[in-house]
């Protein structure tokens, strides 16, 4: 393997390759192809994956650290990722396992996350405005003060969720599951709640009345 000409960025060309732990940081890999690749604790710190496809990679505690990954990450691994400070805006995530990631200060609007494990993640403060997380599961997880604005959540599940002064505005969480998830002051004009779960919700500070429930 000519890990210089990745590093370099001559060739695009590298699906399935083994590339644990090697140090990518700040290496120009725009649409660089990493399909299918292994890829645990690899250091892509402040890289540019700009258009990369990472579909199926093993990203199990790599670090992507203010890493522009607006990218293809369908179905992949990216347990215990450090994204802090990432750029994922608009990226395919559809499926991911994103259990334990570190996702501080990341940018996720207009990001695909169908499908996508969220369960316990701290995403306290993320910007997740217009994102796609139908399906998701987001149980337990951190979404305190978050921008959900005009994301749609159908039938995702947020039980035990903490949603604390998140803004809702806008947001589609028909057939959501919010059983026992904390909202306290968090913003839901115009939202849609149409059969969602709030069983054991706490909604203290929440205007439920400005929402669709059909």
């Amino acid at each position: 393997m000519d890990i210089e000409a990745i590093r370099s960025g001559s060739q695009k060309n590298f699906p399935g390759i083994d590339l644990e732990d090697e140090d990518l940081n700040h290496c120009q890999l725009e649409r660089v192809n990493l399909a299918g690749a292994n890829l645990v604790g690899t250091n892509f710190t402040g890289a540019n994956l700009r258009g990369a496809r990472l579909d199926g990679a093993n990203l199990l505690g790599a670090s992507l650290k203010a890493a522009d990954l607006r990218a293809n990450l369908l179905g992949a691994n990216l347990m215990q990722t450090n994204l802090t400070q990432t750029d994922l805006r608009g990226s395919n995530l559809r499926g991911a396992n994103l259990m334990g990631a570190k996702l501080v200060q990341a940018s996720l609007a207009g990001a695909f996350l169908s499908g996508a494990n969220l369960t316990g993640v701290n995403l306290q403060g993320v910007d997740l405005r217009g994102a796609d997380l139908r399906g998701a599961n987001l149980n337990s997880a951190n979404l305190k003060g978050a921008n959900l604005a005009q994301a749609d959540l159908q039938g995702a599940s947020l039980s035990e969720a903490n949603l604390e002064e998140a803004d809702l505005r806008g947001t589609n969480l028909a057939g959501a599951n919010l059983a026992r998830a904390n909202l306290l002051c968090a913003e839901v004009l115009g939202s849609n709640l149409t059969g969602a779960n709030l069983e054991q919700a706490c909604v203290i500070g929440t205007c439920l009345a400005t929402h669709s429930r059909g």
